[in-house]
């Protein structure tokens, strides 16, 4: 008697596991595309929560530059007699102060913010690198506000910003690279040694002074004054006087400079970040 001859299944399907490599996690478009969603979330939530129960709420991003404004322009204008290129201290720091108070309060909660996030990273996958941008991204509410106050203050003051003041979207792309690259860096530190809590306040204090905040830089001689740009807030914080008191010189070699030391900054700061992204959820 015959059978019939039962077909036969195909083989089971191999699928390999491996581990990605290289940008994969952090700059590929795809997989930040696939999780827009997720990265305006938790964009909106950092800026809602900045100031939730606080008594002054939005009114900090503006009293946190104008109180260093006149801090700094009674010791350092007044009392130390520092240089301010022939503009009056308190303009000559705000418009500084501006730019400085955005990278500094970027970089102090971006380094946090893994650590800070800890429940939601170590539950769900996501790219992680949106904590830290999210930050940054809460940031520009902050630097708008205290942009068109310093706007405001100029024109009181019977300066006109002059067309120089379309390179601020240059001088705010310098500054939103550096303090990402910088802070991603910190904050995949700070996973596994909570020292970078500590640490980081203290370096933006060091940085402050490093940078041409309460002081000119054309005090600085050369070479010096030309390879202090590699620090990338020299060329923002000249950039930013330039732009928005519109006198002096167009400081177009230390824009440069301190340019291309934050695509560095930036890239250096994502590899590192991806190399040890996968081990976030276990020291977390």
């Amino acid at each position: 008697m015959l059978r019939p001859i039962e077909p036969t299944s195909p083989p089971p399907e191999t699928i390999r596991l491996q581990p990605t490599s290289g940008f994969s996690r952090v700059l590929a478009p795809k997989e930040l595309w696939r999780y827009r969603d997720l990265a305006g979330q938790i964009a909106l939530r950092d800026i809602t929560v900045r100031y939730r129960q606080t008594a002054l709420g939005g009114a900090w991003a503006v009293l946190q530059p104008i109180g260093f404004m006149v801090v700094f322009s009674l010791i350092f204008g007044n009392v130390a007699g520092i240089a301010s290129n022939g503009l009056p201290y308190p303009l000559f720091s705000l418009a500084a102060l501006v730019p400085w108070t955005f990278f500094s309060n970027a970089l102090l909660l971006g380094s946090d913010s893994l650590v800070s996030n800890s429940a939601l990273v170590s539950k769900i996958y996501f790219p992680r690198i949106f904590m830290p941008a999210g930050v940054i991204v809460a940031g520009f509410v902050d630097l708008a506000i205290s942009l068109a106050i310093l706007l405001v203050i100029v024109l009181a003051w019977g300066y006109a910003p002059s067309p120089a003041i379309l390179a601020l979207p240059l001088l705010l792309a310098i500054a939103t690279a550096a303090v990402l690259g910088t802070a991603a860096a910190l904050s995949a530190i700070n996973v596994r040694y909570r020292d970078v809590r500590y640490v980081v306040p203290f370096g933006i204090q060091m940085w402050l002074f490093v940078s041409p905040v309460v002081y000119p830089s054309s005090q600085i001689s050369e070479p010096w004054r030309t390879l202090s740009a590699v620090n990338p807030m020299v060329g923002v914080v000249e950039g930013f006087r330039w732009a928005t008191l519109g006198t002096g010189a167009a400081p177009w070699d230390l824009i440069g400079i301190s340019a291309a030391a934050a695509a560095a900054i930036l890239l250096a700061g994502l590899a590192y970040f991806d190399r040890v992204e996968r081990a976030f959820a276990d020291f977390v």
